[in-house]
């Protein structure tokens, strides 16, 4: 949008200092002026000479006193001006320099560049506060684009797997003069199926990323309930003990998606017990204000470094799954993170010593 240039903010700034220096001489030359009118007597009075005759001292009238105030009066208030327009230009670049540091570095964010720093220095002031707030800005930016590009390219490489999976199964049909329809058909469905799962979990991330949800009372412990009877015929097929403990939790938040964390949670718990016969434990409880969810497994342990990057997506873990189970698009504790943190809560992982993962939620308490 086009806009009529204007006077900038320093030349402004000069223009005021200048201005009330100006205004505040012409008070002080006025009280000067008020005061020396006291001890002026009047051109049109009579003299003493006059009155009692001799010769004596006279001294100015109030037109000798003008033409001698006035020129020097005029004098010092062009010296004035020139002082405050010559000062008030300089005190305002340097009021302003920060504010041009801060433009110059948003010019380059506005271009794209989220690597530069303002790092003012000086006292602690409101523009060091500015310039200190628009560095974390640009850092949280920095990190958000870049967390975004790494996952739109893991997630082409995710979608683009099952469409060249299935792709190679049509050509081998085609070429192929006497396929098994069976096989192919079944092959192709699998394939399919884990294309919409990755699909649907890159929307439901999405959702859970920009909180475009309905807040309202959820009792946790029913969420959890409701998630391990779901998830209770995998456990059984894979020999894992699924045991629900804790009292009612309530919190604030969308039920579906506080179901969908829970059921990622707790079906990713059961997936990587391994080996078979482990178990699964899962505890609600309100502490200090809060809404607790403990989501803890046995299995192999896990090396430290390895868990800070379990949220992150298309991770999947130490990788093990057994050989009749899929291993997961890798968004499963992604999702969980995303959805934490639009209910405004956190998301805490411990490797337990003895092998397996501690999931500790903590959500706002519900009224």
């Amino acid at each position: 949008m086009n806009r009529r240039p204007r006077l900038s903010a320093r030349l402004k700034l000069t223009l005021s200092y200048a201005g009330f220096l100006l205004v505040a001489g012409v008070l002080l030359l006025a009280v000067v002026w008020v005061f020396m009118l006291r001890w002026v007597r009047d051109d049109d009075a009579p003299s003493l000479q006059e009155k009692f005759g001799g010769v004596i001292i006279v001294g100015p009238g109030r037109s000798d006193l003008l033409r001698g105030f006035v020129p020097a009066a005029a004098t010092a208030l062009a010296c004035l001006l020139v002082v405050g327009l010559l000062g008030g230009w300089i005190l305002a670049g340097r009021m302003l320099a920060p504010l041009t540091r801060i433009a110059s570095a948003a010019r380059l964010a506005a271009n794209g560049s989220l690597s530069h720093r303002i790092r003012l220095q000086g006292p602690r002031d409101e523009f060091r506060e500015l310039a200190d707030v628009f560095d974390i800005m640009l850092e949280q930016l920095e990190s958000h684009v870049a967390e975004q590009q790494r996952f739109a390219a893991n997630a082409s490489h995710e979608l683009r797997t099952p469409l060249a999976i299935s792709r190679t199964l049509l050509d081998a049909a085609r070429n192929d003069p006497t396929p098994d329809q069976g096989k192919v058909i079944e092959r192709l469905h699998t394939v399919n199926t884990r294309a919409i799962d990755l699909t649907e979990a890159l929307l439901l991330l999405s959702r859970a990323d920009h909180g475009s949800f309905t807040r309202e009372p959820v009792d946790l412990s029913l969420i959890v309930e409701e998630a391990a009877e779901t998830l209770l015929p995998l456990a059984e097929k894979r020999r894992i003990t699924l045991d629900v403990t804790g009292n009612t939790t309530q919190t604030v938040g969308s039920a579906a998606l506080l179901l969908r964390m829970v059921t990622n949670l707790v079906q990713n718990a059961i997936v990587h017990n391994l080996p078979a016969d482990g178990t699964v434990t899962i505890h609600t409880e309100s502490q200090h204000g809060a809404s607790v969810l403990r989501v803890e497994n046995t299995g192999h342990a896990l090396p430290a470094e390895l868990v800070p990057t379990l949220t992150e997506p298309f991770q999947r873990g130490t990788g093990r799954v057994r050989a009749d189970e899929q291993a997961g698009v890798g968004l499963g504790l992604a999702i969980v993170h995303s959805i934490v943190r639009a209910h405004d809560g956190t998301l805490d992982l411990t490797p337990r010593p003895t092998g397996g993962l501690l999931v500790t939620i903590r959500l706002p308490r519900g009224g």
